[in-house]
């Protein structure tokens, strides 16, 4: 077995808590990516609106600019919220709800139906796919759609009634907006997910455990907390698929990942690092805790058929000095050593990186 490079780092990883808003964390990290690439274009859609309410001043007046303001200091205030916020996307639900709110009271103040910025309030709704999933688009496109008829029939019920086009135009631009926002926003999240994720086993891939890795780096800088890391290769794997064909060879990657996923804990970080290997990152854990965990993954294989066939896997574990920060590429180069000695004294064991004869043997 060859000792591999340190993986390069990507553009993207799932975060794991989950929320109404997010049930998926893949969401939730579109969300942050999308809202940085957003926040400059956002300021200059203030400024575009900013033009067209001074131009607009002696018509609508000069007030109109204060709603702009606060809206404006409102996202202000939750981007800076998201950085510590637990669930970040509530923050900046909050902050849109409210911008659509004083966007709302705004044209009702200058007019209601008889105002052309009744149309405006459709301009938010641009944002939903791109931060949002599903839920979220419902939630904004409602909201917008009731503050419309709000402000129409609560100003002038009469002239909506007389002229219905006053409402249902904004509405229908509202609906149309929302229905392409969701297309949009639902192919993003596909292909976003299919770059992280391995389609046989559904575990995170390569491209997601290179982010990640970084992230652990950094915060273990803070911390001090070691990080462990486990390295697994599935004993003989080329045997079933010269002898049963690489349709077996993928039942028994499915179950492994499948049984492997059972042994650990809900935050522990899991990856199919490539073809029959995989890899399990282990935030706050020392060596002894990961070569415990490391022979429980070893035994959950070892114990029940995997894919309708009897087989065994190799385990290398490491973990980086307790108060150093995490070196990913110094870490795995530990794990990948101690799993070629766990390869060459044997298979169907675990090796930590202590000395060549400090092996777990099954």
């Amino acid at each position: 077995m060859r000792a591999k490079a340190a993986l390069a780092p990507a553009d993207y990883t799932p975060m794991e808590r989950a929320s109404w808003l997010f049930p998926d964390g893949v969401d939730r990290e579109r969300m942050l990516e999308m809202d940085k690439d957003l926040q400059p274009v956002r300021r200059a859609v203030f400024g575009v609106l900013g033009i067209a309410l001074i131009a607009s001043g002696p018509w609508l007046g000069w007030w109109t600019l204060l709603p702009l303001a606060l809206a404006a200091i409102g996202f202000r205030i939750a981007d800076e919220r998201m950085e510590h916020a637990k669930h970040p996307e509530y923050a900046l639900l909050v902050s849109w709800i409210a911008s659509e709110l004083i966007m709302a009271a705004s044209v009702a103040l200058s007019g209601g139906p008889h105002v052309p910025t009744m149309s405006w309030m459709a301009i938010p709704l641009l944002t939903l796919g791109a931060r949002f999933s599903q839920r979220g688009i419902l939630v904004g496109s409602a909201l917008s759609i009731v503050l419309v008829l709000a402000v129409g029939f609560g100003v002038d019920a009469g002239a909506v009634i007389d002229n219905p086009t006053l409402v249902v135009a904004p509405v229908a631009l509202m609906i149309s907006v929302a229905m392409f926002q969701t297309v949009l926003m639902r192919s993003d999240i596909k292909h976003r997910a299919e770059a992280v994720i391995d389609p046989l086993t559904g575990l995170l891939n390569r491209k997601a455990l290179a982010q990640r890795a970084e992230e652990l780096a950094q915060q273990s800088q803070i911390t001090r907390q070691p990080v462990g890391l486990i390295l697994g290769d599935i004993d003989h794997f080329k045997r079933i698929n010269d002898s049963h064909g690489h349709a077996a060879g993928d039942a028994v990657l499915t179950d492994v990942a499948y049984n492997l996923r059972k042994a650990l804990r809900a935050f522990d970080l899991f990856y199919r690092a490539g073809g029959e290997e995989f890899l399990v990152l282990l935030p706050g854990a020392d060596l002894a805790s990961t070569t415990e965990l490391a022979e429980a993954l070893r035994r959950a294989v070892a114990d029940v058929p995997q894919g309708g066939h009897e087989l065994t896997m190799s385990f290398g574990a490491a973990a980086s000095p307790p108060d150093e920060a995490f070196d990913y590429a110094a870490v795995f180069a530990t794990a990948d050593a101690a799993l070629y000695e766990a390869k060459h004294s044997g298979r169907n064991r675990v090796c930590p990186p202590a000395a060549a004869g400090a092996v777990i043997a099954a």
